[in-house]
């Protein structure tokens, strides 16, 4: 367990000191600015950029036929496993710039490179481009309504892949026999991501190399090149990605947009820099939009409330291309965690990934984790108020049981470790859930409507598509400091790259600890392209820690090893003579001993790699952080207006490796769900495809006040499936977030008659809602 004394990234990212890609400049650059789609759907007839080529400072204007021959290709989904039927994926084609046809608002139509930005951007309004208009489809409602228009001609019925998984027939057998079934439909509205960073690209293209080189937000250097060298269509060695600070990610900046390799491509036919910083607007027509999906969900019990089984049906919303990893987290995922932390005797879901007019859905905080316990979770609260049963106690009936684990779900998961009952009874305490209709009382003496909402969750960390995860560290090579031990130059190299997480601090501090270190001697190079050539996921998946944390893990103990011998030369005894406790190797016995920094320092040679340098690996793995989650709400019933008075948060999160930093991870995630259940949400006009909510004028975002009171608790059982014993943190808020806010907010509204309601639970809904059954 390490200590916490601040993060190292601190000091520069509060004080204006990062470098971001809007920060970075190169001698001789251009300005890029893309013209935009203004409508939802319609045929291009033509597009006139001979004015704006001919505005002052305009070096050139590319549209779709004019970047014909850079060839530039469509990145492929990532879902390889066949759907319902053995049913294929169909992708969509995707152009960089749009051709004969755009198909949500926002699409780039056309790029302007100019000497400067202001330039560009005048020009652009002197790009003509006339449309045939179309009618749009916008939700998944008009996408499978009868005779629909097609967003994609070679897609039948907006349908472009129908998966499902479980035993349909076992299933539908114990609901049609169960002696209590419920039943409910739900929304997760889209939102978007709305990083604190816009989206920004630099650039550029070396003759010398015959090498793109790239400035730009990514969740991981490795991941961003593979992408990019696919989309133009060359050796992922002719790729640069250069490091950059990244304000916020939420999933939005792991692989490239299409208009990244119409920057590249058009550096390359300039033979100078191109820069572009897209706006705010931009970003929320643009960015991978995440959730937007219709749930239904069925869940059968015998008698006594013991649950049997389990149907849901997901529609989900892919907007008008398919992203990299969308619907993959909108099936997969779905799969995984699909009848949650309980045991059922069976499960079956469908999910179908639906073509509309509005912008692509990405793999946004959660991935799906948090629709999948949204639904399960609302299915057990419904069933706990049908029976009259205490929900948690309800759920303590029904999780699987810790002596169960390793425990094969219905679904054919392996949860590798948990306690969810011994988190429930830690949940019931800390929350004061078995006070609370004093509480509610008190509320209603007030004129408020108090609510408390309870959710039992579990979900995958880890993973990522690739075998093994790598890492690296090296020590400095000799010079003029070579006998200063002070200097501390020992690096760490990964692929993961941050944003927010803390990996500067986190990283450096374990392996500081594992080889008595101190940490300010240490320095991550996340991504670094004049390092190591490194196999690592992107920082995705809550996988980080538990991937190259623990490849670390294996690093410290090589480089020990090594050191071993070393020691022994130096204090002149056999290796089996010696142990290494605290940073030093000591002879057993006695008091004689050298420190590992001391190795270090002596072991250096200007110009030659130091014997302790190490490249050590850890095999892909996944584990299943869980948690116990209680949201407690008040209602102004006259206005609708709610607070959040007290979220308690019971995680198992594996062995806690900075207590600080898992609590702000989980802090981050809550947020962000309660964000989607009490205001965020992504309009479009249905009959316009305009999006309505395409500003924080009108997009609601969560404010610090949102959540009164946190209270956040571990209860761990580390997980077996790695060296650290660790799993993941950074998406389990969202996941436990989701249905525990929602599930308060319809305690509260039941016992004034509301008996449905669905997101976002916004005051004027709220107020709505309540006017409706007092009339």
């Amino acid at each position: 367990m390490t200590s916490f004394k601040g993060r190292k990234e601190d000091q520069r990212l509060l004080t204006g000191a990062g470098s971001y890609t809007s920060d970075c400049n190169l001698p001789g650059q251009l300005h890029a600015v893309f013209v935009r789609s203004d409508r939802a759907h319609a045929k291009i007839a033509k597009i006139d950029c001979a004015a704006a080529a001919k505005a002052p400072g305009v070096r050139a204007v590319l549209d779709a036929q004019s970047i014909a021959a850079a060839a530039l290709r469509r990145l492929q989904p990532l879902v390889a496993y066949p759907g319902r039927g053995g049913m294929k994926i169909i992708v969509p084609d995707r152009p960089a710039l749009a051709s004969g046809r755009v198909r949500y608002v926002g699409e780039p139509v056309a790029l302007v490179i100019a000497e400067t930005a202001l330039a560009a951007l005048s020009a652009t309004e002197l790009v003509e481009v006339d449309y045939e208009d179309l009618p749009p489809v916008i939700g998944v409602e008009h996408a499978l309504a009868e005779g629909a228009t097609l967003v994609h001609d070679d897609i039948p019925g907006n349908v472009c892949f129908d998966f499902d998984y479980g035993d349909e027939q076992k299933t539908a057998a114990l609901i049609a026999a169960a002696d209590h079934v419920v039943r409910l439909s739900m929304d997760s509205p889209r939102v978007a991501p709305t990083p604190m960073e816009p989206r920004a690209v630099l650039a550029c293209w070396e003759a010398s190399t015959d090498t793109y080189v790239i400035r730009c937000e990514h969740q991981g250097a490795t991941a961003m090149r593979e992408s990019l060298a696919e989309m133009l269509g060359v050796p992922k060695a002719k790729v640069r990605v250069e490091f950059v600070d990244i304000g916020g990610a939420f999933g939005a900046r792991t692989a490239p947009y299409p208009e990244y390799g119409v920057l590249l491509h058009a550096a390359k036919r300039l033979g100078v820099p191109v820069k572009w910083v897209s706006t705010r607007s931009e970003d929320f027509l643009n960015d991978g939009h995440g959730r937007a999906m219709r749930l239904s969900g069925e869940l059968a019990m015998d008698k006594t409330g013991r649950f049997l089984a389990i149907r849901t049906e997901w529609l989900s919303d892919s907007g008008a291309y398919l992203s990299l990893a969308g619907a993959l987290t909108n099936t997969g995922n779905g799969k995984t965690i699909g009848a949650g932390p309980y045991r059922v005797e069976a499960m079956y879901g469908r999910q179908r990934q639906i073509m509309t007019n509005t912008a692509p859905t990405e793999a946004f905080r959660g991935a799906g984790r948090p629709e999948a316990m949204y639904v399960v979770e609302r299915l057990v609260e419904e069933a706990a108020v049908l029976l009259k049963i205490d929900p948690l106690e309800l759920r303590r009936k029904n999780v699987i049981p810790r002596d169960a684990m390793p425990f094969t779900s219905a679904t054919g998961t392996v949860f590798d470790s948990a306690d969810y009952a011994a988190m429930i009874d830690m949940a019931i305490q800390a929350s004061g859930w078995k006070d609370f209709a004093a509480r509610r009382a008190d509320s209603a003496r007030r004129g408020k409507l108090r609510g408390l909402g309870a959710a039992v969750f579990v979900e995958p960390s880890g993973g990522g598509g690739l075998a093994k995860d790598q890492v690296a560290v090296l020590f400095a090579k000799g010079g003029k400091n070579a006998g200063d031990s002070s200097t501390g130059d020992i690096q760490l190299y990964m692929e993961a790259g941050a944003s927010g997480q803390g990996h500067e601090t986190i990283f450096p501090e374990m392996v500081g600890e594992w080889l008595g270190i101190d940490a300010k001697n240490i320095v991550l190079r996340a991504g670094d392209p004049d390092g190591p050539e490194l196999i690592g996921g992107a920082a995705i998946g809550s996988r980080t820690t538990l991937a190259q944390g623990s490849a670390f893990r294996h690093a410290a103990d090589q480089i020990i090893k090594k050191g071993l011998d070393l020691a022994a030369d130096t204090l002149e005894a056999p290796p089996s003579d010696l142990e290494f406790r605290d940073g030093r190797y000591l002879v057993k016995g006695t008091d004689r001993g050298i420190t590992l920094t001391d190795i270090i320092v002596q072991h250096r040679q200007a110009g030659i790699a130091h014997p302790l340098d190490t490249i050590a690996e850890n095999p892909a793995a996944r584990t299943y952080p869980s948690g116990v989650h209680v949201c407690e709400i008040e209602i102004d019933a006259e206005t609708g207006g709610t607070e959040v008075l007290v979220y308690t948060a019971v995680d198992d999160i594996g062995r806690v490796i900075n207590h600080a930093l898992a609590c702000g991870q989980v802090h981050g995630g809550v947020m962000q769900s309660a964000g989607q259940v009490f205001g965020e949400h992504c309009v479009y006009d249905a009959d316009t495809g305009q999006m309505l909510t395409g500003s924080f004028m009108d997009y609601v975002m969560p404010r610090a006040d949102l959540v009164q009171d946190f209270r956040v608790l571990d209860h761990s059982v580390p997980s077996p499936n790695n060296v650290l014993g660790a799993k993941g943190a950074g998406e389990a808020g969202t996941t436990g977030g989701l249905p525990a806010c929602m599930n308060a907010v319809l305690d509260a509204l039941r016992p004034a008659g509301v008996t449905h309601f669905d997101l976002p639970a916004t005051p004027s809904r709220l107020w709505d809602a309540l006017r409706q059954v007092r009339l």
